[in-house]
């Protein structure tokens, strides 16, 4: 069994994709890189993912199969996963070198055989956005115990703006599989899922205070600009629909951890709703009021505490001031944190 297998999704990703191969290579015979080519026709993204089967077997393996989005590379990258834990390494980004080698001898530590389970390893990440002088970091030391396990009963409260993404996560792959992930096929965001579904399967938490994980953004094209996400709204509000679903399906009963996937679910509500305002289309403003509608009727127990929290508030003050109130506590928000 390898330590780790990091699947790459890679959809005609040759113009990056080679430098997030080889950011991760220095794992070695210890890592499994699986490059998951999910259908590319407009480039050489298959024959790269060749190219590198080809010259490190054994660590790199190419898989080709039909397109059916990120989620459905994911799926294959843990269903083909023989490593013991599995990160998720998007082809536009990349890892640091120095922090990689603490990663790796972080999950040693916690191989089978160990006396002590590592469930999820949370590590920092960095908004490497294209332009900016200044890269913003995304830390956890302000809600996480360092340098040791623990459960969610010691988790500090997570600030606004700070909370574990894909970028920032390693499972256990056993986890995964018996929390039964299985992301949508041709959907945007499902990075999402990713994280939240399996959070209640989650025991065992280690956080290394390194920056990890180099997360590009800022390309016009990308599935986080802005625009781009504004025009995949309706991808954006299947997701969070998913996410409540998964929260009101699991029994949660360590009160942290049901505080923070409510934290979670308000973000995914809030960014729902202010794309909405942003794109100010009566269509996208009428999903905006049917998802909140149907949060009440489907997930009543955490509805008060959505609506009635800042971020709900915010986002459903009324009129043209009150929407223009919502953009402009949006873009605060986005110099502060660095996102798109």
């Amino acid at each position: 069994m390898k330590l780790l297998t990091i699947a790459i999704p890679c959809y005609n990703s040759e113009a990056y994709m080679r430098n997030c191969i080889e950011s991760l290579l220095p794992g070695g015979d210890e890592v499994e890189i699986l490059i998951v080519d999910d259908g590319s026709t407009k480039d050489h993204t298959a024959q790269i993912a060749d190219e590198y089967e080809a010259a490190y077997p054994g660590i790199c393996r190419a898989i080709h199969q039909e397109n059916g989005g990120h989620g459905a590379a994911v799926n294959t990258g843990l269903k083909n996963a023989t490593g013991e834990f599995f990160k998720v390494v998007d082809s536009d980004d990349k890892v640091d070198g120095a922090a990689y080698e603490k990663v790796l001898k972080c999950l040693r530590h916690y191989q089978s055989g160990s006396q002590e389970t590592l469930d999820m390893l949370v590590t920092n990440f960095v908004y490497d956005k294209q332009g900016a002088k200044h890269k913003k970091t995304m830390s956890y030391r302000s809600a996480l115990p360092r340098r040791r396990l623990f459960g969610w009963d010691e988790v500090r409260v997570f600030t606004v703006g700070q909370y574990i993404l894909m970028h920032s996560v390693i499972y256990r792959t056993a986890l995964l599989r018996r929390a039964g992930l299985k992301l949508p096929e041709h959907t945007f965001y499902v990075d999402n899922i990713f994280v939240f579904q399996p959070l209640p399967y989650v025991r065992n938490i280690y956080y290394l205070d390194v920056k990890f994980y180099l997360y590009y953004i800022g390309r016009e094209d990308q599935s986080v600009n802005e625009k781009v996400m504004i025009s995949r709204l309706d991808q954006q509000y299947r997701v969070t629909r998913l996410m409540l679903g998964y929260f009101k399906k699991s029994e949660i009963d360590e009160p942290k951890l049901r505080r923070y996937m409510i934290r979670y679910l308000d973000i995914m509500m809030a960014i729902c709703s202010i794309l909405a305002i942003r794109s100010g289309k009566e269509e996208h403003m009428k999903m905006k009021k049917d998802l909140w509608k149907e949060l009440k009727t489907t997930n009543p127990d955490i509805y008060p505490r959505l609506r009635c929290g800042l971020l709900g508030m915010l986002v459903n003050l009324p009129g043209k001031v009150g929407r223009k109130i919502s953009v402009e506590g949006y873009r605060i928000s986005q110099k502060v944190f660095g996102f798109n």
